[in-house]
C-alpha cells in the first residue's frame, strides 16, 4: 500500500468517525429532550426526511444548521462534531 494510499484511509478513517460521532450526538441530544424528528425539523425550518438523513449520516448537516442545533440545545458545536466531550456551552456574545 503506498504512503498516499495510507493517508487517504486515515483521512476517510477520521472523517468517518466523526461523522459517526455527530450523528449519534444529535439523535441522542434529541431523544434526550424528548423531541421529535418533526419538532426539530420544524425549528430548522426543514422537512423530517432531511433531518432524518442527517441523524442517519447520509447527508451532511450545513454548519448553519450545527450552529443553530448547537444553540437549541444550549451545547457547543465542538461537542456536536466530537472534539469535546463537555457538553457545556460557551459564553454568547450580546
Amino acid at each position: 500500500m503506498s504512503i498516499m494510499s495510507i493517508k487517504i484511509c486515515r483521512m476517510l478513517y477520521n472523517f468517518i468517525g466523526d461523522n459517526m460521532v455527530m450523528k449519534l450526538r444529535i439523535r441522542d441530544l434529541r431523544e434526550d429532550n424528548d423531541l421529535t424528528q418533526k419538532a426539530v425539523a420544524k425549528h430548522l425550518m426543514c422537512d423530517q426526511s432531511l433531518y432524518s438523513k442527517y441523524e442517519r449520516g447520509e447527508r451532511e448537516i450545513p454548519l448553519k444548521l450545527v450552529v443553530e442545533l448547537a444553540k437549541f440545545y444550549n451545547v457547543s458545536v465542538d461537542y456536536l462534531v466530537g472534539l469535546t466531550d463537555e457538553n457545556m456551552s460557551y459564553c454568547r456574545k450580546v
